[in-house]
C-alpha cells in the first residue's frame, strides 16, 4: 500500500472484519430469538445485522476504491493458499445474492408477509452467516496469521 494512503484507510480492513463478526453474532442471536418466539428481539437483531453488513459494504468499497490501496493477494505460505482460496471463492460467490435477498426479506417482513419472508430467509440466513464468518476468516489469513504485502 502506498505511503500516501491515510492511516484511517489502512484501518478499514480491521473495521471490515469487526463488522462482519458483528453481523454474524446478530444473525445468530436473531435466529435464536425467533426460535424462542421473541419476535421484537428477532427484529432488532436482524436489523442490527443488516446495519452491520451495510456499514461493512460501505467500508469495503471505500477501502478497495481508495486511490493507491490496490489489491492484497494471498501468496505466502504457499501450502496455505489452497485453503485460503477454498474459503475466499465461495465467500465471494455467495456474497453477491446477500444484499438483494436481505432487502427482499426486510421488504416482506415490514409488509407483514411472513410466509414470503420465511421462504427467502431459509436460503438467505445460512448464506449470510457463512459470508459473515468466512469474511472474518479471510481477514485473519490475509492480515493477522499470514500478513500479505499489498500490490
Amino acid at each position: 500500500m502506498a505511503d500516501v494512503v491515510p492511516e484511517w484507510v489502512r484501518l478499514l480492513p480491521h473495521l471490515n472484519a469487526s463488522l462482519n463478526g458483528l453481523s454474524a453474532l446478530f444473525l445468530l442471536g436473531g435466529y435464536r430469538a425467533v426460535r424462542q418466539k421473541r419476535l421484537l428481539q428477532h427484529r432488532r437483531r436482524m436489523l442490527l445485522a443488516f446495519l452491520a453488513s451495510t456499514l461493512f459494504l460501505i467500508s469495503y468499497l471505500t477501502y478497495h476504491f481508495y486511490p493507491g490501496v490496490g489489491t492484497v493477494r494471498f501468496l505466502e505460505p504457499a501450502w496455505m493458499r489452497p485453503f485460503y482460496l477454498a474459503v475466499l471463492i465461495p465467500h465471494v460467490i455467495l456474497a453477491v445474492p446477500v444484499v438483494p435477498l436481505a432487502l427482499l426479506a426486510l421488504f416482506f417482513a415490514f409488509r407483514g408477509r411472513y410466509d414470503r419472508h420465511r421462504q427467502v430467509t431459509r436460503f438467505l440466513w445460512p448464506v449470510w452467516v457463512f459470508v459473515s464468518i468466512s469474511g472474518v476468516l479471510v481477514y485473519l489469513m490475509l492480515y493477522i496469521l499470514f500478513p500479505q504485502k499489498s500490490l
